[in-house]
């Protein structure tokens, strides 16, 4: 197949994650999102071209929807193609995060996790004690079956989908609030009888390509069931950082959130002060959110093999219920 430009290559990613068909000027409105910014007669240039290649197909009124072959060639993207900082992914989602606290309804965004349809029953049994305690963002989840298709990823033969709510959906609903949300790092935070006692291991949002808490769920790292029950474990977070000004909004709309079905606030800080020993800037607050893919580090280390993604999708607010719902 022949190589495709970046320009296409972004329509193919916009249409993925969309999951859904969509029509030039939407995909106008999300490519500019991308940084990308193309006219309606560009867009149709382009996706004349790629429904050649056959990697989209025309739908009438309702626009293209990537093939298979389309999804394949997203897989089969360069490297450098791939390789986006995580810092520059969260910021993105979280400016595309349209859920209203007032309506409770719009887009929010979502990690996936991957296992084998057999294990699904157990997984959730394992993701339960996770979910009471609060060391997650939200208790709400999305069940993908076979075939079906969420943001880029098509969920394989024999596999299911789980998605849980991410924490950069907190960052997107405070930017609609006015408040700019600022993330640090994301690591590894130790937690006693419930209690945040300091983070273990930080690694920098601007300087990898992968969410830190894909790599520590990988490498065995987390200790997220023990910690669930109270009992020391280590568990993934996030330090973020907002403005000193901004404190008793924050705490008020994490109330709000809370009510929402959108919890994972771990601490707050004091503005210039550090928060579990780790500094900010003057007239700054730290704040320490849990990561949304807790739930599936439990899985794992109950030995179910799971393939997880952070930041995997956006969905809508609707289409998510309780775990105890599943």
């Amino acid at each position: 197949m022949p190589e495709i430009d970046r320009k296409a290559l972004a329509i193919l990613r916009v249409l993925g994650q969309a999951g859904k068909p969509l029509g030039s000027s939407r995909l106008a409105s999300e490519l500019a999102n991308f940084g990308v910014h193309l006219t309606d007669r560009a867009i149709r240039y382009h996706l004349s071209r790629l429904d050649e290649a056959g990697l989209t197909e025309p739908l009438g009124r309702q626009g293209r929807r990537l093939t298979e072959a389309g999804r394949q060639e997203l897989a089969d993207a360069s490297v450098s193609d791939k390789v986006t900082l995580v810092i520059s992914r969260l910021e993105r989602l979280a400016y595309q995060t349209s859920f209203d606290l007032a309506t409770r309804q719009g887009q929010v965004v979502l990690n996936i996790s991957l296992l084998p349809a057999e294990a699904l029953e157990a997984a959730l049994r394992v993701m339960r004690p996770v979910f009471l305690a609060g060391l997650c963002t939200s208790d709400l989840v999305a069940i993908y079956q076979p075939g079906q298709s969420v943001g880029d990823t098509r969920v394989p033969p024999g596999m299911v989908g789980i998605g849980t709510v991410c924490s950069v959906t907190i960052n997107g609903i405070l930017l609609s609030h006015g408040i700019p949300m600022q993330s640090e790092f994301g690591g590894l935070l130790e937690l006693a009888g419930h209690e945040p006692l300091r983070f273990t291991d930080l690694i920098n949002y601007g300087g990898t390509s992968l969410d830190p808490l894909e790599i520590f769920i990988k490498g065995k790292m987390t200790s997220v069931t023990p910690a669930a029950r109270g009992e020391a474990g280590k568990v993934g977070a996030s330090f973020r950082i907002i403005p000193g000004a901004a404190r008793s909004q924050f705490v008020q709309l994490a109330d709000e959130m809370a009510q929402a079905g959108i919890r994972g606030v771990a601490a707050v800080g004091q503005s210039s002060q550090p928060l579990l020993e780790i500094p900010v800037p003057l007239e700054r607050i730290g704040v320490i959110l849990y990561a949304g893919l807790n739930p599936g580090a439990a899985v794992e280390e109950a030995g179910i093999e799971t393939s997880n993604r952070a930041m995997g999708a956006m969905a809508d607010f609707s289409d998510l219920v309780s775990f105890r719902r599943v």
